[in-house]
């Protein structure tokens, strides 16, 4: 047996498996070196000696030398495996995939931030109303348009006044219930609970029955304000829709008012806001003084409370507006349907903050 050769070539095993098979080649039961060991008891004592040595120290190198392979491979295998199930770190984790805030929640964020750094409170109301805050208390009588079946959508059943009087039951209305048309009523539920002065806003969606297209919907969101105090002028107003229409589109924008009517305000005016950017005017919304029959109801109201009248010597103004209208024209949405009738993510991924 040529030892040389055994020793080079365990040396060169390139597995675990091809070492075990040199293993079983030289040491097996039927292996080389076990072959020639089979053949001491042919010789001579003396030689047998010589012989058994030799054989002996020629197992002992290849068993060391068949260690070492072995330990080099396994090493190399475990070497081999943790490298291909590791984890590398430095790899970008998996995106899953995120929601964004709706562009009209985007547009009443923003809208909310600019009157609430000129000090406005904001207030939410009833989506569900009565006929007297909706419609009553704002001077909008019986006879009004507003009330036909083809533009509110009436609700079985009458309402109870929410507000309690100090240590008595609520107050009835018995006006039939609605979903609001617009977000005015808070003004009255507002006036009722708290005494001037005072700055308000009023977010919230309102409710019209009218068929819808690319410029109308049956749900919309508006947003409403309102000012009561000592001696406020139709200059206050427009020194706040100033402010926003700055706070929206920069330094040079600027505001017209355009004489228009709305039961609940005189005088009223319709208000547009100058887009330098754009270079054009866009006509947002209605506003004027508080009419003063809103005052009136609102100070009958608190006395069947049996709270003291508050309104009679003051002044305040409001203004109102459609949160989907402003987003129409500021992003050149062609159709309000977009907002929630389609609702695609492919349109909505566009302002996803």
């Amino acid at each position: 047996m040529d030892t040389q050769a055994a020793l080079q070539a365990i040396a060169e095993a390139s597995s675990l498996e091809a070492l075990q098979q040199l293993k079983a080649q030289y040491l097996g039961k039927n292996g080389l070196l076990t072959g020639e060991m089979k053949t001491l008891g042919q010789l001579a004592p003396q030689e047998r000696r010589e012989r058994g040595r030799v054989l002996n120290e020629i197992k002992q190198r290849l068993e060391q030398a068949l260690a070492e392979r072995s330990h080099t491979l396994e090493a190399q295998a475990l070497e081999a495996q943790l490298e291909q199930e590791s984890v590398d770190v430095s790899l970008p984790g998996y995106a899953f995939p995120s929601g964004g805030t709706h562009l009209i929640s985007q547009m009443q964020a923003e809208l909310l931030g600019i009157f609430r750094r000129m000090g406005f409170s904001v207030v939410e109301g009833p989506e569900v109303e009565s006929e007297f805050f909706n419609f009553d208390a704002l001077n909008i009588p019986p006879w009004h348009p507003a009330r036909d079946m083809q533009d509110t959508f009436w609700l079985e059943g009458s309402s109870e006044f929410r507000i309690h009087a100090p240590g008595g039951q609520p107050t009835r209305d018995q006006g039939r219930l609605l979903l609001r048309t617009h977000t005015s009523p808070m003004q009255v539920r507002y006036m009722v609970e708290h005494t001037p002065p005072f700055k308000i806003v009023v977010p919230g969606r309102v409710f019209r029955y009218e068929q819808t297209d690319a410029s109308h919907e049956a749900m919309f969101y508006q947003l409403e304000g309102l000012v009561v105090g000592e001696g406020i002028t139709m200059a206050d107003l427009k020194g706040a829709i100033t402010e926003l229409a700055r706070g929206l589109f920069g330094s040079e924008a600027r505001v017209r008012f355009q004489p228009t009517y709305f039961p609940f305000v005189e005088p009223g005016a319709q208000f547009g806001m100058w887009w330098a950017e754009r270079e054009r005017w866009l006509e947002l919304g209605g506003s004027g003084m508080v009419h003063p029959n809103v005052f009136r109801a609102v100070d009958e109201y608190r006395e069947q409370m049996g709270r003291p009248r508050a309104y009679e010597t003051l002044t305040g103004w409001a203004f109102g507006f459609g949160i989907e209208r402003l987003a129409l024209l500021r992003y050149g949405i062609p159709d309000i349907r977009y907002f929630y009738q389609q609702n695609r993510l492919s349109f909505l991924r566009q302002f996803k903050p």
